[in-house]
């Protein structure tokens, strides 16, 4: 029987992919590299020794391996049985979370623990990937079923829910990564599409608001943003219902009368040229009704609720930009979008990460000489923008370096994916490659000034065990289950 056993151990540590082990170790090394010259001061004698954060990363290094190696030793079917006894553990942690004392930076994501602090949202990733890639991966559930795709992103929302009711808003905009997996398991792309431009209106209605168009009372912003929504409108036509004809139509008519009231109110009587395309957009949605209704084809409705559903937004989008956030938040946004420059305030992080990353030059200023991290201009710099003293210590080629590194570790994750017998392995490996996709993307991306300041981690650099314990259980997880494809029971 213990032959029995240990045969079958050492068939799961021969059927591990060691070369995603050996990405994970690489990273550690320069991750624990980084902490230690973002946390390092002049006249420190012992970076190995506890009372530093260096020091202390060797524990958090240490206790991740070892927890690596005990997610190893697990049968892979734990995984798939307990998927959601462990979400319903992690979703009533999350929601105690919500009522703790203790109030660390505005937030109350974290449970102390003695010495210890521990942020449940960084664990109740994988709770809410496994749970998610159980549900999807039972018999005849179909995500282009309406009941079946409202579930699955029931399980994703519950967890954002408790963790905004934490006041930890940047953590749980990662759980909107889940719906890169959705649509590579077949969310209509019209969804993802939707989602795209949600975003486009909102940058663009909010960076030209009060930029006019040619000399009219008419917003550029306003302008640009309605007439996206007719042209989205009359493309999805096109592609939705295949008739040519009609998205002809519907576009001629959009762009037809609009440069008429453009040209009225430029050389005869100025007004808002917006209050037309209104107009236009309210006609068009009652034409798409009626197509609807005449042809009997379903996806007018889709479109003309698209059309309808972009309209509101982008008045909801004004009213909560100027009523509900709070300024500090609006701050962020106009420094993000260049209408601010606040480099005191909001825009001082991205402001001295940059220079911090410019002064690293090609080559960097080498291990610990970094002028800008040791004199503690960027704020968090060990933590959520710990990438700047990678640029700083290591320069350009550093830098592409890491970033080659994480880009390894996708398309292993990719390959991993891909070659999972059983739908839940592979559900859960493209949930993996999601979240590690968006942290990076997003974490390198406000270091850089390119995406908005949200905080969250880099995945094994910033400092932390909870992210770092995280992220290794997320990874662990998914490499149990791939290796357990190839292992007979």
């Amino acid at each position: 029987m213990v032959r029995a056993a240990d045969d079958k151990n050492s068939s799961v540590l021969g059927a591990l992919d060691w070369w995603t082990i050996g990405i994970y170790l690489a990273l550690l090394i320069f991750g624990w590299v980084s902490v230690c010259g973002a946390s390092y001061t002049y006249g420190d004698t012992d970076i190995f020794s506890l009372s530093t954060r260096s020091g202390m990363q060797i524990i958090w290094i240490g206790t991740s391996i070892l927890l690596g190696f005990l997610i190893i030793m697990l049968d892979d079917r734990f995984y798939d049985t307990f998927s959601y006894v462990i979400y319903a553990l992690l979703l009533l942690l999350l929601f105690v979370t919500i009522f703790n004392p203790h109030e660390i930076k505005g937030s109350r994501s974290w449970l102390v623990l003695g010495p210890l602090r521990v942020q449940p949202a960084e664990f109740a990733k994988f709770a809410t990937a496994l749970a998610v890639s159980k549900l999807m991966s039972t018999y005849g559930f179909n995500i282009q079923r309406w009941r079946h795709f409202a579930a699955a992103c029931a399980i994703v929302l519950l967890p954002m829910l408790f963790i905004v009711g934490q006041k930890e808003t940047g953590s749980a905009l990662v759980y909107l990564s889940f719906f890169l997996m959705f649509y590579r398991e077949g969310m209509p792309g019209s969804i993802l599409f939707t989602g795209v431009a949600m975003v486009f209106y909102f940058v663009v209605g909010v960076k030209y608001a009060d930029v006019m168009l040619l000399d009219t009372p008419t917003s550029v912003g306003n302008f640009i943003v309605l007439l996206s929504i007719q042209v989205f409108s009359a493309a999805m036509v096109r592609v939705y219902t295949g008739d040519h004809r009609r998205s002809m139509i519907l576009i001629s008519y959009s762009l037809g009368l609009t440069v008429v009231a453009l040209i009225f109110s430029k050389f005869v009587l100025p007004f808002d040229v917006t209050k037309v395309q209104l107009v236009i957009s309210v006609l068009s949605i009652g034409w798409l009704v009626y197509e609807g209704l005449g042809s009997r084809i379903r996806n007018f409705f889709w479109i003309a609720a698209f059309s309808l559903g972009s309209i509101v937004f982008v008045s909801l989008a004004d009213y909560v930009l100027n009523d509900v956030m709070q300024s500090h938040q609006r701050v962020r946004i106009n420094v993000l979008l260049g209408l601010e420059e606040d480099l005191r305030g909001a825009g001082y992080n991205v402001h001295q990460s940059e220079i911090a990353i410019g002064s690293g030059g090609l080559q960097g200023k080498g291990f610990l000489n970094g002028t800008q991290t040791k004199l503690k201009f960027v704020p968090e710099q060990d933590t959520d923008f710990i990438f700047c003293t990678v640029g700083e210590e290591e320069g350009f080629l550093g830098s592409a370096g890491v970033l080659l590194l994480f880009l390894a570790l996708i398309f292993r994750l990719i390959k991993m994916a891909e070659r999972q017998p059983r739908a839940f392995g592979r559900i859960y490996g493209y949930c993996v490659l999601s979240i590690f996709l968006f942290h990076v993307f997003i974490n390198v991306g406000m270091v850089l000034g390119l995406t908005p300041v949200i905080g969250i981690p880099l995945p094994f650099f910033s400092y932390g065990g909870s992210s770092l314990w995280g992220f290794t259980l997320l990874l662990f997880i998914f490499l149990r289950i791939d290796a357990g494809r190839s292992v007979v029971s």
